[in-house]
């Protein structure tokens, strides 16, 4: 049975460990990690999947802002990575993470500006993310426009940059 906690109760360094056995250890380079750099996870919207006392899957999400072009900046959360084990990933763990997670947004007040990157069919369908409000967004490195996703009523949908949010949320 997998029970969902908050990622605090877990070592960090077991995170850093999954991530590496899912994305490899190279990920640090990816634009995604630019996007959030300097950056702590806001922790009442990043948990942890356990079996039993193993850590079989992560999801964190980070505190981010668009820079609009035209002046208005708007903060948002980036959700992800969904991080799980590479032997469980057909299990459903990422999907109920991801459940748990954009609960919690909502929860706090803080579903109205969501993005991530990654794969349009399965986040679309799913949760309802899209790249319908992104074509003018930019990011801090290489990205294939169509796997920038947003979700939410105050997602932006002028040109703009996306980028670390100097303040974090407590």
């Amino acid at each position: 049975m997998i029970r969902i906690a908050p990622i605090a109760a877990v070592e960090p360094q077991a995170v850093e460990q999954l991530l590496d056995h899912a994305f490899g250890t190279d990920r640090h380079e990816r634009t995604a990690y630019r996007i959030r750099e300097g950056m702590p996870a806001i922790p009442r919207l990043s948990f942890a999947a356990l079996a039993g006392d193993a850590l079989v899957g992560t999801i964190q999400c980070w505190p981010i802002l668009f820079c609009g072009d035209d002046g208005r900046d708007m903060p948002m959360v980036m959700v992800g990575p969904v991080a799980v084990e590479p032997a469980r990933q057909r299990d459903g763990i990422g999907r109920d993470l991801m459940l748990y997670a954009l609960n919690a947004a909502v929860a706090a007040g803080e579903a109205g500006a969501l993005m991530l990157i990654g794969d349009p069919e399965y986040y679309g369908r799913f949760f309802g993310f899209s790249a319908d409000r992104t074509a003018g967004w930019r990011v801090p490195g290489p990205v294939d426009s169509r796997r920038l996703l947003a979700l939410g009523d105050s997602v932006p949908a002028s040109a703009g940059m996306l980028g670390p949010r100097i303040v974090a949320l407590a």
